[in-house]
Parts: C-alpha cells; structure tokens; sequence
C-alpha cells in the first residue's frame, strides 16, 4: 500500500470512526438514553459481534435498525435515506443511498444477539417498576399468543407454511409467538416463535419454552387454552401460579370438592394418560393429583358478551385471595390483548418485510427492542408525575419519541433540554379513564373493493399477457 493510498485509508477509518461516534453517543436524543451503549457493547462483546472498520458497524446498524422499525415507512431505503440525513447534518458527506451495504450489515447481526438486547431490557422494566396491588401485590405476567405473516417467499414458506386451507401460491407464510408481558410495565420479557400449524407449534407448546423465564412467585394470567393439567403442574413445579379461564374440558359440580363460598370450591385433578410429547421420565415426577380451584363469576356490566365466566386458579386461600380480587385480577389479562396490537397494529408487526426466516425473526425481536424500549419511555415519563404507565398512551409516546429524535439530530447541545421535554410531552398523553367501555366490534368505514387473486400471480400475468 503506497502512501496516498494508506492516507486514503487512514481518512475514511477516521470518517467512520467521527460518525459513529456522532450517531450514537453525541446527537442521539433519546435511544442511547434508553438503550445505553455501554449496554449493547457488553451484548456485542459477550456474543463476540466484530465488524471491521465501516460505515455499518454492528452499533451502527442497530441504531438504524431501531429507528426503521420505529418509523411509519419501515423500508430499508428510507432507513438509509434517515441516515444519509443524519451525516448531512452533521456536516459529514451525503454517503451511497444504496441499501445493500446496510441490509448486509442487517443479516451479519446475530438473531441471538437481538433477542438478548430485548429481553434483557424488558427484564430492567420490570425490576423498574413496582408490581400492582393485585393478589397480595405479587408479580403478575400474562401469557398470550399471536400470529405475523410475511412475504410469500419460498425460504418462508418452507419454514411457516401458510395454513392448509389456502391454495399453493395464494396464501402467505404464518408465524406463531406466544409471549410473556409484565402487567405493571408492560415490558415482553420473552417470546417463544414457530410455526402456525404442525406437532408442538401451539401456543402451549410454546409456552412450555418459556417456563424458564417465570421466576418463583410470580402469578401467571392466561386464557382457557392453558388451563391444563400438564400446563399447571409445569408451573407449580417451578413455584408458579396459574389464573385462567376454565378450558370446558372437565366436568364442575360445585356440590362436590372442598367448598369455599357459593360456587367456589377446591377439587382434585388426577393426572391423566402420558400424551404422546413428554417423555416417560417427565411424567413420573408430575403429580398424580392436583388441588384446583373453581369459581363461577357473574359479570353484571352491560355490553360486555359474556354473562359468566368459570375460572381456574393454583390460588387456594379465600382469605388472601378473594373471589373479587381474582375476577379483577383476570379481568387486567385483557392487557396483552391491547399490548399485541400496540406491536403488531400501531408498530406495524403484523405484516413483515423480511423474505428469509432468519430475518423474519430478527425483524421481531427488533420489533419488541423497540416496543420495550418505548414502555421504558412511558415509565419515566410516568414517574415524573407519579402515575402509573399504562396511563400514557403508547401510541403518543411513539409519535413523541420519533418526532424529538429528528429535532436532537440538529440541536445536541441542548440534549438535556430536549429530553426533559419528551418527558413532559408523554406525560400528557393520558389514555382516558373510561371503566366499562362499551363498542362493536365492527368498523364504520368500508375498505376500498378489489377483485381478490384466485390464482397465482404469475398464471394470472401470463394469462393477461396471452389474452386476445
């Protein structure tokens, strides 16, 4: 190398080393605030992420990564586009516009790496904030399941097959997740993924990858599909219970058990027959009988479709744990219900970009990083006016924290400032207090009609190109 070529080199290492360290020390407003990065440094480190010296280094590429999920247009040219912005403002050159040196840099990131950095900051969310009130003020996490699709690519499709029902070229790739939300911070602490449809793709399958990330102690909410013998005593083993809906599986007559009150009462569960996915070893030291709790409670509110509902509990004193206190507790397992459509409906998860498996499932967890991040956001906002988080609107929080990164990129000296305004702006974005809210479950305005595509799209182009 001579020695104008080794000062060429010399000044574009300097040049990426002067952007990196703009990017994602200096003029971030709110990211390295949230997500610190001594924190992703000690990930890189410890899942021994190294790039050589470039634009895109792994720090580098998670930043963007992160605001592109953030953005209302998630594409990859916008991404780079954002920071082509970025570099011009900071008085750096306007760089390619290309995207494919960042969508490599995109598939070098290790999927492990990614859902470290999201669990690990859901987990400090929920150190963070105290637990509710419910249930003698124990931990409480909720467990539900959701499903993502994604470009109809044949890598895709071999790995989360579109469902069985739907012609070959129609349909499009499926995905199964079934996650842990904390109630008191809505953080997703974890998330076990697979396919929509085969052998141990359910979402109690799925949650029995998780049970290591319940800690003792916790109570777990959960809907009617994870009422079962196997699911319960998995979690008893580990110290955890269970409240959820009854699966109408068993008979219950409240004449008969241990009686509690009227129409609650604590029966005897025997295990049934070994099912065909545990091993021999595994029901052996299950339990031969559990002692289950059963209540019927009334709803009385008008609008709302169900009359009665029968719960199942591992909860068994009445002293400490009331019937009114575990209908009020089950009732909050409605929260996941609206934490999914947070991610999948206000972030845009529902229908992925990515045309791999692989980059399917970094795209998700890139998705719940981002998703924690923002509850992170709505905590510390909360705590300076000593509300709970989930009063602040979460949707106003994104839109906050978008609009304030932009404005920091050109102002850094004025972080501090700027961010103290973020948390005075999410602050005021309250969710009104409406108990009881009554809706349809229908929209008002129709979608634009279109002739659905019976065909595959390239019998359907080569039939319009051959038409006479």
């Amino acid at each position: 190398m001579n020695q104008y070529t080794q000062g060429r080199w010399n000044r574009q290492v300097h040049r990426v080393r002067q952007c990196r360290r703009q990017m994602v020390e200096d003029q971030d407003l709110c990211l390295t605030r949230l997500l610190p990065r001594e924190q992703v440094e000690t990930a890189l480190e410890r899942h021994q992420v190294r790039y050589r010296e470039r634009l895109y280094t792994p720090l580098l590429t998670i930043w963007t990564f992160l605001y592109q999920v953030l953005a209302a247009d998630q594409s990859c040219r916008a991404a780079v586009a954002r920071l082509l912005a970025f570099l011009c403002v900071g008085g750096e050159g306007p760089g390619s516009a290309k995207t494919d040196p960042y969508c490599k840099a995109r598939q070098r990131l290790p999927e492990k790496l990614l859902a470290d950095l999201a669990r690990t900051s859901g987990a400090q969310l929920q150190h963070q904030v105290p637990p509710t009130e419910l249930l003698g003020g124990r931990p409480i996490k909720i467990v539900d399941g959701a499903t993502v699709s994604m470009p109809d690519t044949p890598a895709n499709q071999k790995a989360y097959p579109q469902q069985s029902g739907q012609k070959a070229g129609l349909g499009f790739p499926i995905l199964r997740l079934v996650g842990l939300i904390g109630l008191s911070s809505g953080a997703v602490l974890a998330v076990a993924l697979g396919p929509y449809q085969g052998k141990q793709t359910g979402e109690t399958a799925l949650l029995r990858q998780l049970l290591d990330r319940l800690d003792r102690g916790d109570v777990l909410l959960g809907d009617a599909i994870f009422s079962n013998y196997w699911t319960i005593a998995l979690l008893l083993e580990r110290g955890v219970d269970l409240v959820s809906r009854h699966d109408g599986k068993r008979r219950v007559d409240f004449r008969q058990g241990q009686r509690l009150g009227r129409r609650d009462h604590v029966v005897l569960w025997h295990k049934p027959a070994r099912p065909p996915w545990m091993s021999p070893e595994l029901y052996d030291r299950l339990p031969e009988t559990l002692r289950i709790r059963q209540q019927s409670v009334e709803v009385s509110q008008k609008g709302f479709r169900c009359r009665r509902l029968l719960l199942v509990t591992t909860l068994l004193d009445p002293q400490v744990y009331s019937r009114e206190d575990l209908a009020t507790a089950f009732r909050c397992r409605w929260h996941a219900e609206l934490d999914l459509r947070s991610i999948k409906h206000v972030m845009q998860m529902d229908v992925l970009r990515c045309k791999s498996p692989a980059m399917v499932r970094k795209e998700i967890w890139m998705h719940l990083l981002a998703y924690n991040l923002i509850r992170t956001l709505m905590a510390q906002a909360a705590a300076t006016v000593g509300v709970c988080p989930r009063d602040l609107s979460f949707k106003g929080t994104l839109q906050t924290l978008v609009a304030f990164a932009a404005a920091g990129w050109s102002c850094p000296e004025r972080s501090n400032d700027l961010y103290a305004a973020v948390l005075r702006a999410v602050a005021t974005h309250r969710v009104n207090d409406r108990p009881d809210r009554v809706e349809p479950r229908a929209v008002k305005r129709r979608p634009k009609e279109h002739v659905y595509l019976n065909e595959p799209r390239p019998i359907a182009k080569a039939r319009l190109l051959n038409a006479t």
